[in-house]
């Protein structure tokens, strides 16, 4: 007989409740959604008092406080490798770090407050964003550009996030999934697929209308989408920008098309006072119960995280996954939707419309097929943001054809499930609420939403974890 034995022969407590567990355990049980007692991890030493960089495996840059020396004040080359310190004993994983507070760290963007570059940045830019945005509305789409590149020199030598796509969460979560398969000799551990209908991915596209130019394109912009059968949400922004009738609305939802807020007047500022933006979070929610609008985007992405309590949405779509072309650099370092809250953060995984052919300057799909097949290799969140004010020029629009071509592809050799941002918010809800229950030699998920779920296994290939679907 096998040294490794079956999942239902060695978890005790077969029934899981909600996945809490040890506040340790809390984002590798949340992440799989795996039984509430496969996860037996425990500090391996007194943290440090204060957080720094290291690493967990090769490549795989970690912020935090750390029980095992040293951490680095900067991120730097030659970090110190913490999967060194990890020690197994019986079932028990003894990790030199808080598994959930690294995860949380990278998903709330925390390290950024220990970079110098973007400190400098975010500080010479708050004067120079107030005299952007006053002009922004006179100043065409060729001057900006050449602004925005200057602001922007020396994007791509930006060492982390990993540029064009960062999955540093999944990796952690990964390495943290063979240790325990390896400390409880495991053949495979059960979890919930992370998708329904055992969907190998998801893929969102969303339009953030920004001028009226762009309202204007909407309803051609529609006619596009539906040629490919493809359903998109439209992020409107409430004031100032351009008209926001009823009848407008009801366009776009009429043909089965998803209305959202996008910022209060799009001028760069929702969060650069806390008092202020409390001010402007109630005119959003009201707008959110007029849009009927369960989700949020930003103005230019800018985002706190550690304010969205006072936002009154469901799910909210303001944080990149790499953010070294958006005005507030940063990135969540994750393909797969997370919890701030109560609100679901739906990340962008991939270059926006506007960075691609006005910034890089490339009219090509080349990029977005990249970005688009990494996710793949994770399983996660493709989106999109295609802004209508960027694509009324006839190139533009061969290239979202492209990429709409592609996408519908992809979706008919199965690889992909093609939603609405608020689909994904419901699934990833109704996940979050299920639980897995021993059913003889088996499993079995249930909770509302289970009929669409399924069972998944997560297996030992040499160092590294393969998932099955049942």
């Amino acid at each position: 007989m096998s040294a490794r034995r079956s999942a239902v022969e060695t978890l005790p407590n077969s029934e899981t409740q909600n996945c809490v567990g040890s506040p340790l355990n809390r984002a590798l049980l949340d992440y799989f959604r795996c039984p509430e007692h496969s996860a037996s991890f425990e500090l391996g030493g007194e943290l440090s008092m204060a957080a720094g960089f290291f690493q967990f495996g090769r490549d795989t840059i970690c912020y935090g406080r750390c029980s095992s020396a040293p951490l680095a004040s900067q991120l730097t080359n030659g970090l110190h490798d913490a999967a060194q310190d990890v020690k197994c004993e019986g079932r028990w994983v003894h990790l030199p770090f808080d598994l959930s507070q690294i995860i949380d760290n990278l998903r709330r963007e925390r390290y950024i407050a220990n970079s110098r570059a973007s400190w400098k940045k975010s500080l010479a830019g708050r004067a120079s964003r107030k005299a952007y945005y006053f002009l922004r509305p006179i100043l065409p789409v060729s001057v900006r550009k050449h602004l925005q590149r200057a602001h922007l020199k020396g994007w791509d030598k930006t060492p982390f996030p990993h540029w064009p796509l960062d999955w540093t969460v999944e990796s952690i979560l990964e390495r943290a999934m063979v240790l325990v398969l390896i400390a409880q000799s495991l053949e495979r551990m059960p979890f919930i697929w992370f998708w329904p209908d055992g969907a190998p991915s998801c893929t969102i596209m969303t339009h953030d209308v920004e001028a009226f130019p762009g309202r204007q394109f909407c309803t051609e912009l529609m006619h596009l989408d539906n040629s490919y059968g493809i359903k998109s949400s439209f992020q409107i922004v409430p004031e100032e920008r351009y008209k926001v009738s009823q009848d407008f609305l009801n366009r776009i939802r009429d043909q089965g098309f998803e209305v959202n807020v996008h910022d209060l007047n799009h001028d760069g500022r929702l969060y650069q006072d806390r008092q202020e933006f409390l001010r402007r979070a109630k005119k959003i929610n009201q707008y959110a119960k007029e849009f009927q609008a369960l989700g949020f985007r930003a103005g230019a992405m800018y985002r706190n995280l550690d304010w969205y309590e006072a936002l009154e949405f469901s799910y909210d779509m303001s944080v990149p996954n790499v953010a070294h072309l958006d005005p507030q650099r940063g990135g969540c370092c994750t393909v797969m939707p997370y919890f701030i809250g109560d609100i679901l953060e739906l990340p962008l995984t991939t270059t926006q419309d506007y960075y691609l052919f006005h910034i890089i300057g490339d009219y090509s799909t080349k990029l977005w097929r990249q970005q688009i097949n990494l996710v793949l290799q994770k399983h996660g969140l493709i989106s999109f943001i295609i802004h209508p004010d960027y694509i009324i020029a006839k190139e533009a629009q061969r290239v979202y054809s492209e990429l709409l071509h592609y996408l519908c592809q992809l979706r008919s050799e199965g690889q992909t499930w093609i939603a609405l941002p608020r689909e994904v918010d419901a699934w990833w809800r109704e996940r979050s609420g299920m639980k897995l229950v021993a059913d003889g030699a088996g499993w079995r998920i249930e909770g509302p939403g289970s009929d669409r779920a399924r069972l998944a296994y997560a297996r030992l290939e040499g160092d590294q974890v393969v998932y099955e679907i049942e």
